[in-house]
């Protein structure tokens, strides 16, 4: 049954495809998680679109899932904008962490204070505006339990997460390429009234992560499990993974039972497909798991021939790149071909000539 999850997965992200669009690319339903040099970009590229000729207007960058930018395309953003939003007062306190402490003790809601930080970037961002110069202005307008004071900074400012999490009530995106982020307004921007399918988060994790239980989506929102019970879909059945209960949307049955994929791909440190909540299903060892998924720093993740069987890292090379792989169990000669060449597509994304891949256990 695991490699036919594993399999589920790589065909409903379109892992196994050589050549696509964004308008059908379906994580970003979702959303692509846009963290570090080979975020997002390369996500869409290792799924088969052309990023090169891809305008941005078509995409847009925005704080959603657990306060990450994640990109999604433009004309999704009134959907967007309803599926992200926290399904109840006790969902928001559970996203914004310990800064509903001080909000509880002053007798503010969890979503009244994103309303109110909402409120204020709305009315300080009217124009492109760094984080930093952000972040000072709205905090001047601020009440106290609305902030605390930062030792790393040695200032007192607005809780991160609030504020992440209210620039899209506040009608703000992400400039591209901007470290550290730009914010700016959204041209006639407006929330849907209602979240389609398509973009229910719920739904959406089960179609691309499945099959798997409301602990799994709970965790991937970092939402109260009560709340993702409530929104639990009727349209699923439940199957049997390693004799534990889980559920796949009805639709996608088929699409379980097709079996493993043969695929080979460099994942990006955030790639949608690392992101599933069961981490022991991709990697087994506890010890491997740990060094793919470090606190900080983390590594790309080999997929290779639809499994995860190692890691790598990009390091410069002069003007090229180079690639170094850490390989968990011996590769054949075919497997180490199709490695190169990801590794050149990687180099090409970049623009940037391939020095060369050094392999590794």
């Amino acid at each position: 049954m695991r490699s036919q999850v594993l399999g589920f997965r790589v065909r409903a992200q379109q892992l196994d495809r050589e050549s696509g669009d964004h308008a059908d690319t379906a994580v970003l339903d979702i959303g692509v998680q846009d963290t570090g040099p080979d975020g997002a970009m390369w996500a869409l590229a290792i799924r088969g679109v052309d990023v090169s000729g891809l305008p941005d207007i078509e995409l847009v960058r925005l704080w959603t899932i657990r306060g990450a930018p994640h990109l999604y395309r433009r004309t999704d953003l009134p959907s967007v904008a309803a599926a992200v939003e926290p399904f109840s007062d006790a969902d928001a306190g559970k996203r914004i962490y310990d800064a509903t402490k001080p909000l509880k003790a002053a007798g503010i809601s969890n979503l009244a204070a994103l309303d109110a930080v909402a409120a204020t970037m709305r009315s300080v961002v009217t124009e492109p505006m760094v984080k930093g110069e952000v972040s000072t202005r709205v905090t001047a307008l601020m009440d106290p339990p609305y902030l605390r004071f930062c030792r790393p900074c040695n200032v007192t400012h607005l809780y991160e997460m609030p504020f992440r999490l209210a620039a899209l009530r506040a009608g703000l995106e992400l400039e591209a390429g901007t470290s550290p982020p730009v914010l700016r307004p959204v041209a006639d921007f407006e929330r849907a009234s209602t979240t389609p399918d398509r973009y229910d988060v719920v739904r959406a994790y089960l179609r691309m992560l499945g099959p798997a239980t409301p602990k799994h989506v709970a965790d991937y929102l970092d939402a109260p499990v009560k709340d993702v019970k409530a929104r639990w879909p009727s349209d699923v059945v439940e199957v049997l993974v390693d004799g534990e209960p889980r559920w796949v949307l009805a639709a996608d049955e088929a699409v379980l039972a097709a079996g493993p994929v043969r695929t080979t791909r460099l994942l990006g440190p955030f790639d949608l497909f690392l992101q599933a909540r069961d981490r022991p299903l991709l990697v087994d060892d506890p010890v491997r798991a740990k060094a793919l998924w470090p606190v900080l720093g983390r590594p790309g993740a080999v997929l290779l021939g639809g499994e995860i069987a190692g890691m790598w890292r990009p390091r410069k090379s002069g003007k090229g790149l180079r690639v170094n792989i850490e390989l968990w169990t011996k590769a054949s000669p075919a497997f180490e071909t199709a490695i190169r060449e990801q590794a050149e597509r990687l180099a090409d994304h970049r623009q940037v000539p391939l020095s060369g891949v050094d392999f590794a256990g």
